[in-house]
């Protein structure tokens, strides 16, 4: 089982740039492939993004990618969203989230049984 903290939601500028934390408790962090979502008023949770055990994969929505990154470090059992080039569309509750079976694929939220507190992030125009 891992538990996970998140931090880092805030109200940013269109254009501006932000950085979401996510710490992960216990020994088996590095097993876990790290996802990212958002969920916006009204609207159903979806994928941003997601990085494989060794961070040496990741994956994006197409409406985040080339301005988003995920990155993770497995020593200090913490995973990051580095946000770029924001817009207002960008503005949700973002969460972390942590899971290891994949059959129903790394975009499908139902793959990850572990979830941040999720934190808002608020772009103003």
């Amino acid at each position: 089982q891992v538990q996970l903290v998140q931090s880092g939601g805030e109200l940013v500028q269109a254009g501006g740039s932000l950085r979401l934390s996510c710490a992960a408790s216990g020994r088996t962090f590095s097993s876990y492939v790290m996802g990212w979502f958002r969920q916006a008023p009204g609207k159903e949770r979806e994928f941003v993004g997601c990085i494989n055990w060794s961070g040496g994969g990741t994956r994006y929505a197409d409406s985040v990618k080339g301005r988003f990154a995920i990155s993770r470090d497995n020593a200090k059992n913490t995973v990051w969203l580095q946000m770029n080039s924001l817009k207002p569309d960008d503005t949700a509750v973002y969460y972390c989230a942590a899971g290891q079976d994949y059959t129903r694929g790394y975009a499908n939220r139902l793959s990850y049984p572990y979830w941040g507190q999720g934190t808002q992030v608020t772009v103003s125009s």
